[in-house]
């Protein structure tokens, strides 16, 4: 079996053992992903481990000259007394191995010119395609290619963990004393207040979309749906429209727009900073979920959906959160800092360098608080005084609520560093080369493959976040191999578009949205599904548009 059918045969088997323990065996996405880690790593031949770290590490030469000479143009700084290797790959042992020993002849500009030992009249000269690296390098190659199973898992999960284990913990206190403060709803209703009754939809999406930033959707929805309840006992209409908008706002939010984990991981996954991805993903949720919005519009006009009792709130509840005296919360500016803090702090930073030279301690300080740990951790800090000053909790009851933030959100470091581990074996697989192989294709291809896979893995299992990391750990190859042609946030947006279709019953926040609002299996299908369907379809051509138009390579 050739190399392209293997690495597609374990890909698939990996993908089959997540999808399939998720939906059928009903298992946790935190150990779904692991024993999908586990099968794909027993499953990859060395020699694709050992080709992965080669071919990520070495550089290829430019074409052969007729003055005996090897060009190479390195991404890194290089020392002329360093071993470096001329290695091409053996399809008989289905690996590189070295051809020849390289000495540096003279720099040109950046680029390196090499002479090597092996001449034009040699029985095996250098070729195009053939590959040079660090003679370290490719003892490192050898090196993980022989690391046990367990090893591997173990370190994809610990670089995970590394890079945004932190910011998902800091998110979830964020998230958690947002609630507990009531600033969470005194956003809400100061957009209820802007907006006013008519355009109470449109302040809902708007609210959902703010908190779906640094909360969870699950919570989101459990914070805003009594209150959308409630304006249906006010008005008496339009309780359709309510529900709606609060899921379009606060879900495209949840798969586009970091810190929420989703789009975080695969930020890091393709190496786009954090900043550009909560600009850009903003930018596009926001036209998805108008789009969404629209679809909430004309199903309120067509349909109508009672309001029934529900097991988790009253209606007399209800109507006691609807007359919560609004002295009890929070004022609007400090409700939001948790949420604008880290935005302004993390785009900020490359925003002031780019404009304005600084001097040396002020730019180290901005460049400080730019770091998306530390401007996470500033958020939560805010979050948390606010919750000690408006409800004045004592040091007890801040621990506890700590403690249950931490509890969730250690949940959710586990799914995603699992992710990490499962994506790390998949790009060991060397799918970066298997994608490679394709016909270069535009831009606007690359993208609708990328929402096709993701879209494809979400339907299949439910979680839109399970299906992101899955669909990044087999596409973070493209980005990481620096010919993509466009910027990769725009990968990252198509995976996160892609990870809204097709929102049905095996999907957890079908079951809290139509448990919580009173609507049956068969009103969630109908109205749901669709709006999934057509959010995702609108986020996907807004982002084709922007790399079409501005790719920003």
């Amino acid at each position: 079996m050739s190399d392209t059918w293997v690495t597609l045969a374990v890909i698939l088997a990996g993908v089959a053992i997540v999808v399939g323990s998720v939906l059928w065996l009903r298992l946790h996405a935190f150990l779904a992903l692991v024993f999908g880690a586990i099968v794909v790593a027993a499953l990859t031949p060395r020699s694709s481990i050992e080709k992965y770290f080669v071919e990520r590490s070495a550089v290829e030469i430019d074409p052969i000259t007729d003055d005996g000479f090897v060009y190479v143009d390195f991404r890194s700084t290089v020392s002329t007394l360093q071993r470096y290797e001329l290695v091409r790959y053996d399809p008989e042992i289905e690996t590189y191995r070295k051809i020849d020993d390289l000495d540096f002849s003279s720099f040109d500009k950046g680029s390196l010119k090499i002479r090597s030992r092996v001449h034009s009249s040699s029985a095996n000269p250098p070729k195009d395609g053939d590959l040079v690296i660090h003679g370290f390098d490719m003892d490192d190659a050898r090196k993980a290619a022989r690391k046990t199973i367990g090893a591997r898992i173990a370190q994809g999960f610990g670089d995970t963990c590394t890079s945004i284990g932190i910011l998902i913990a800091m998110a979830a206190i964020i998230g958690k004393c947002l609630l507990d403060s009531g600033a969470a709803d005194r956003i809400v209703r100061t957009a209820l207040n802007w907006f006013g009754e008519r355009a109470a939809p449109f302040a809902f999406l708007l609210s959902g979309f703010t908190l779906g930033i640094p909360v969870f959707f699950d919570t989101v929805f459990y914070l805003m749906i009594p209150l959308g309840k409630a304006m249906q006992l006010r008005t008496g209409r339009n309780y359709l429209l309510y529900v709606l908008t609060i899921v379009c706002g606060a879900t495209m939010a949840h798969s586009l727009v970091p810190p929420t984990p989703g789009p975080m991981f695969v930020a890091e996954e393709l190496g786009v900073d954090i900043g550009t991805m909560m600009i850009a993903g903003s930018l596009v949720g926001m036209f998805a979920a108008l789009a969404g919005y629209l679809f909430a519009v004309i199903a309120n006009r067509t349909w109508t959906l009672p309001l029934r009792e529900s097991a988790d709130v009253s209606l007399e509840q209800l109507q006691e959160a609807a007359e919560l005296d609004e002295s009890q919360l929070p004022p609007l500016w400090i409700s939001l800092l948790p949420i604008l803090l880290p935005v302004l702090l993390i785009a900020g930073e490359p925003i002031l360098a780019s404009v304005m030279e600084l001097p040396g301690p002020i730019a180290k300080a901005i460049n400080t608080l730019g770091n998306k740990t530390i401007a996470l951790t500033l958020a939560a800090i805010v979050a948390m005084v606010t919750l000690v000053w408006q409800k004045r909790t004592s040091r007890e009851e801040l621990g506890d609520a700590i403690q249950g933030a931490l509890a969730s959100g250690g949940v959710i470091i586990l799914i995603t560093a699992a992710g990490g581990a499962f994506g790390g074996v998949l790009r060991e697989t060397n799918v970066a080369g298997l994608i490679n192989d394709l016909p270069r294709t535009s831009p606007a291809i690359i993208c609708t493959m990328a929402w096709l896979i993701t879209a494809a893995i979400r339907t299949a299992q439910g979680s839109a976040t399970v299906a992101m990391i899955t669909a990044v750990g087999i596409l973070s190859g493209l980005a990481s191999a620096g010919d993509l042609g466009f910027h990769p946030v725009y990968l990252a947006l198509a995976i996160g578009c892609g990870s809204k279709p097709v929102a049905w019953m095996n999907d957890s926040g079908f079951w809290v949205v139509t448990r919580m609002s009173g609507m049956t299996e068969s009103e969630g299908l109908k109205f749901i599904t669709p709006m999934s369907v057509i959010m995702g379809v609108v986020g996907l051509a807004a982002v084709l548009v922007g790399v079409t138009v501005y790719p920003m390579n």
